[in-house]
């Protein structure tokens, strides 16, 4: 205390600061008093800093145990798939070569492993796996988690939202968050409510002794909150890197800590009005010590106004509904959020700490970020120009996006993509649909793999790039900037035995490069999956041909009878009286892409000087070379993947508003390349009226369903299916969905109850039915 006074005596403003370190530290005489002797001894303010701690203790204690959990995971999968491996090597050693000079009647006797003794049984390896199994799992451990899953797995039920044509509002579905999160905000709710209104005072007897120390306590929190509020929106940062949860899922973490912040500003606002400072010669008091602010309570309400914004437009259906604007709005308000709070807290107790805490997490996750971004490494060719990228026009709509790209990725990872000659401000996220690995090499050259996107257009970006791609066709190529790789899956589908994946309409974009990733794998004998079992429901059978040559590399190179395939076809194609799809009119475009084809044609120009330097320097002065290296560069450029374009591209990409005529078509191969080899998806050859008038509903699976691969017309019965696929579960299992909300409420109430066989001790010993839900918007 001394070291501070001596401080304020040397500064300008000396005798009102000295006036206002005297209120902060009110001596407690014989003389003060009553009530402001009580407050000061029961809860001084000097000592407020406490409740910020709090929330900080709270905070790290959920992260230490989400920490334990993720190693605890990562370590038995790795052990497991070790083990797995080793048992592959020594089996393989054991083996008697396939050759001429194999000894068929070797006697086995005086072997060391005897594995057909003349004498006693044969010897059992049950035990010894059993005991293996033990050390890679702890039995109650793994049933307190099947109990905690039981609970956090069942999901909420799904709100259906009309379409409002007046505030141009479509047909949307409000999913709530999992139990699991709903579990943790309430948690977090609970102890901030109970953190302010439990220690007493909560307010002083009169308004000269102080502010209300309940507005303390809860600005303290809230302040407390902004490092972990920060830390969980960005990109890249340090509790992805400890927990390998993906920032995509921690964002709804984000969002409810926002509206947490805003209930605790809420309760910091209030008793400054139930108590408000004109009252009882407070208003006196405070003029004496705030000379140079005009209005009470100024700067308070300049930090309350943006966060309700934040917190307003970032509800679902708001967001949803100007997702442009969210998207432009919210980082910016939250900078004016955080300049606000620090003129607001005038470094009262320890608030800037928090504060400054916040803008270092906030300024490293920027510049960690430069390391994910493909046009930031001077290393690479992409270095300030970006990738080249090609369109493709797929059935149903869809486009397809392939970038040569240097950058590496694990599959079911996602990138945010920009293409300036498209639209310039708009950044927006797409799953990786491809496998970066040498077995599917890019032909741009040895360093590249073809990092490919699928998507459904409909509105902004996405229609953009589809109108895009009809306008300039199949060879124009576009520049292509890159944030990512980012998310994916916290454990490895590989560390399962049995594996279903559930992909409805577009999600199996998510589903691909994982599929293909387990398949290699177990090749390889890298993973000790048995059984993998795929469930793709789509609206018509067109879609199918978005991955059929993935589709055809899991059937003919997967090990024999472990990938069974079946799609569900859910809906028929429209047609007119006449047979033939009906041409709707075409989609709209903007009026003039002029800003974006200068834009475009920069890069590219900014492209071909690079080369040509490259070239001049390769050459060293020989005309003869030269002119070689820049024919060889003008085939390396062609050389790109050629997108297929579907004639006439207006009629063929649009649909119209009638009412469906339920046919079953049969797919065009006259769309494709007539070299290619045509792949069986398992179709019936003639449907039965049946199956054409239950089309949007339900039915019992075939009998041959466990065969291979096949197509049905319905909707697949999830529960049933999965009831059915149970009795085949090995120890572990992973169950993997990627559709439309009401796929992902079946999938998640039907492994929610599976957990009962886990912490109940069910048959054969199972270990572990583990969920992994995607977002169908990514």
């Amino acid at each position: 205390m001394p070291q501070l006074l001596r401080l304020v005596e040397r500064s300008l403003p000396a005798q009102l600061l000295h006036t206002l370190v005297d209120r902060v530290h009110i001596p407690v005489t014989s003389s003060s008093p009553e009530g402001l002797q009580a407050t000061l001894r029961q809860d001084p303010w000097s000592k407020s800093g406490k409740y910020a701690l709090g929330w900080v203790y709270f905070s790290i204690i959920l992260l230490v145990f989400t920490i334990t959990m993720h190693l605890y995971h990562w370590m038995s999968d790795r052990i497991r798939r070790a083990t797995y491996k080793e048992d592959v090597a020594k089996s393989s050693a054991m083996s008697s070569p396939d050759d001429d000079f194999e000894m068929a009647n070797m006697p086995t006797n005086n072997s060391t492993h005897m594995f057909f003794p003349r004498h006693g049984p044969i010897p059992q390896q049950q035990q010894q796996q059993e005991e293996e199994e033990t050390f890679l799992s702890f039995t109650p451990l793994n049933r307190l988690i099947a109990l905690l899953r039981y609970f956090f797995y069942r999901p909420l039920p799904v709100w259906r939202i009309r379409p409002i044509r007046a505030l141009r509002i479509r047909k949307q579905q409000i999913s709530f968050p999992s139990p699991g999160v709903i579990f943790l905000v309430t948690a977090a709710l609970i102890f901030v409510t109970l953190y302010c209104f439990v220690p007493q005072p909560l307010y002083y007897a009169s308004i000269q002794f102080g502010s209300p120390p309940l507005a303390i306590r809860a600005g303290m929190l809230a302040v407390a909150m902004m490092p972990w509020i920060v830390a969980l929106s960005m990109k890249a940062n340090l509790v992805t890197l400890l927990t390998g949860i993906g920032h995509e899922r921690l964002n709804v973490l984000h969002r409810w800590g926002g509206y947490i912040c805003l209930f605790l500003s809420l309760i910091h606002t209030i008793p400054f009005y139930v108590t408000p400072v004109w009252d009882q010669g407070g208003l006196v008091l405070f003029k004496s010590l705030f000379r140079d602010q005009d209005y009470i309570y100024g700067t308070g309400i300049a930090a309350l106004v943006p966060l309700i914004f934040l917190c307003v437009h970032s509800l679902p259906i708001l967001r949803a509904w100007m997702y442009e604007l969210f998207v432009a709005l919210h980082v910016p308000v939250s900078i004016v959020f955080l300049g606000m709070l620090f003129w607001h807290c005038h470094n009262y107790l320890t608030s800037w700490n928090y504060l400054w805490a916040t803008v270092a997490i906030w300024l490293t996750s920027y510049l960690v970020r430069l390391c994910f971004l493909n046009w930031t490494n001077p290393w690479r060719m992409s270095w300030l120009i970006g990738e080249e990228a090609a369109l493709t026009i797929l059935p149903e709509n869809a486009v397809k996006v392939t970038i040569p790209s240097q950058v590496k990725w694990k599959p079911g990872q996602y990138v945010y993509l920009r293409m300036p000659g498209i639209s310039v401000f708009e950044n927006h996220p797409f799953t990786l649909a491809s496998l970066c690995s040498e077995d599917f090499p890019s032909g741009y050259g040895e360093q590249y793999r073809d990092m490919v996107l699928v998507f459904r257009p409909f509105g902004g970006f996405t229609r953009k790039v589809l109108n895009a791609a009809i306008d300039n066709g199949p060879n124009h190529t576009y520049r292509a900037f890159i944030d990512g790789p980012y998310g994916g899956m916290q454990r490895e589908l590989a560390s399962f035995d049995t594996v279903i994946l559930f992909a409805g309409g577009s999600g199996i974009t998510a589903i691909v490069s994982h599929l293909l990733d387990l398949i290699k794998k177990m090749r390889d004998s890298k993973a000790v999956t048995k059984q993998v079992h795929v469930v793709w429901a789509l609206k018509r059978p067109e879609t199918m041909e978005w991955f059929k040559e993935e589709l055809r590399i899991c059937r003919e190179y997967a090990p024999p009878e472990t990938v069974h395939c079946q799609f569900f076809i859910t809906a028929a194609k429209r047609l007119g009286p006449n047979g033939f799809p009906l041409p709707p009119p075409s989609p709209s475009r903007p009026v003039s892409d002029l800003v974006h084809g200068k834009i475009d044609k920069a890069f590219h120009g900014i492209a071909s000087k690079r080369n040509s330097a490259l070239i001049r320097d390769e050459a060293a002065g020989d005309p003869e070379k030269e002119r070689e290296l820049r024919r060889e560069n003008e085939d390396g450029i062609s050389a790109l993947p050629a997108p297929t374009f579907l004639p006439p591209p207006k009629k063929a990409h649009t649909r119209p508003n009638k009412p469906n005529k339920l046919t079953i078509p049969a797919v065009n191969t006259n769309l494709h390349n007539a070299n290619n080899k045509s792949f069986d998806f398992g179709f019936p050859s003639t449907p039965t009226m049946l199956q054409k008038n239950l089309m949007r509903f339900a039915f019992l699976p075939t009998a041959n369903k466990k065969t291979g691969w096949h197509t049905e017309y319905g909707r697949p019965d999830i529960p049933f299916m999965l009831k059915g696929l149970e009795r085949e579960f090995g120890k572990r299992t992973c169950v993997f969905v990627c559709g439309p909300p009401s796929m992902r409420v079946d999938v998640q109430r039907c492994v929610a109850s599976m957990q009962q066989k886990v912490w109940g001790g069910g048959e054969n010993g199972r270990q572990e039915v583990y969920l992994h839900t995607e977002n169908y918007a990514i």
